[in-house]
């Protein structure tokens, strides 16, 4: 069977994904009330109830709000290194079901090979994922890889190697530099944390890491954590498209708020 990924919700307000197997059922985050993320699931057919284990990349609430509703899910896993575990359990009135890694280590999963690796965000020890499923080499499970990188001000050269070989990439493009030098809501401050080399990534510079490892392995490109006054799809494709369509990759741009359609791979 192949891999099967949807992203369920991508934004500022929240964040998760589902990616299925034959053996696993896991999310990529869940930055929803647990209430939220059980409609999202719903609507894609899966309940918490079938969740086998969660996947944080760090401890900010629109990546790992859903935790402090899950009492009544024990069976859930929830991944984490060290310091986002220890983070998120200050906020929690009861103990989740943690499995801790170390960054830049490799760990299993029932049938998935998972990789952390760091990123530079103002969080507490944030990492993006490479997430393996199949051998090299087997026609009948050939292996298959998602990358997951959102929450970076920059990408290192450690991160380009890291999504390199992916087959599916999910990129942050969370703001536009004209729309935020131009937004009024947001405090100078403000505006410098999401622009600073720990904050967000734009979509110049989600544009520049594309032509900068230009992967012919890439088949699927999903832009992701979409800011909402300071980025657009439109926006999004304008800058990232051709990059893509030179590399006759395909892509889907996230819209704030909303999810992606199923992907098989």
């Amino acid at each position: 069977m192949p891999v099967r990924f949807r992203i369920l919700g991508s934004g500022s307000n929240g964040n998760a994904a589902l990616l299925t197997t034959d053996d696993s059922r896991v999310l990529v985050d869940a930055g929803f009330s647990a209430r939220r993320l059980g409609e999202l699931l719903a609507a894609a057919g899966e309940s918490l109830e079938r969740i086998d284990a969660i996947f944080l990349t760090h401890e900010h609430g629109d990546h790992a709000a859903a935790l402090g509703g899950l009492a009544r899910h024990p069976h859930i896993r929830v991944f984490a290194n060290s310091a986002t575990a220890q983070a998120v359990q200050r906020s929690l009135k009861h103990r989740a079901n943690w499995q801790v890694f170390e960054t830049g280590a490799t760990f299993r999963f029932r049938d998935l090979e998972i990789s952390a690796f760091s990123v530079p965000h103002d969080a507490q020890d944030p990492v993006g994922f490479l997430i393996a499923h199949g051998h090299e080499g087997d026609l009948f499970a050939p292996r298959r890889t998602l990358a997951w990188l959102t929450d970076l001000g920059h990408a290192p050269s450690h991160v380009r190697e890291r999504v390199r070989d992916a087959d599916v990439l999910v990129l942050e493009a969370n703001y536009c530099p004209r729309l935020l030098e131009a937004d009024t809501k947001r405090p100078w401050s403000v505006k410098q944390r999401i622009n600073g080399r720990h904050g967000h990534l734009s979509n110049d510079a989600a544009r520049e890491l594309l032509q900068s490892v230009a992967s012919p392995r890439w088949r699927h490109v999903f832009f992701a954590h979409l800011s909402r006054d300071c980025n657009s799809p439109a926006a999004v494709e304008a800058a990232c498209g051709p990059a893509l369509a030179a590399l006759r990759c395909g892509f889907s741009v996230v819209a704030p708020g909303e999810g992606s359609a199923a992907f098989e791979f």
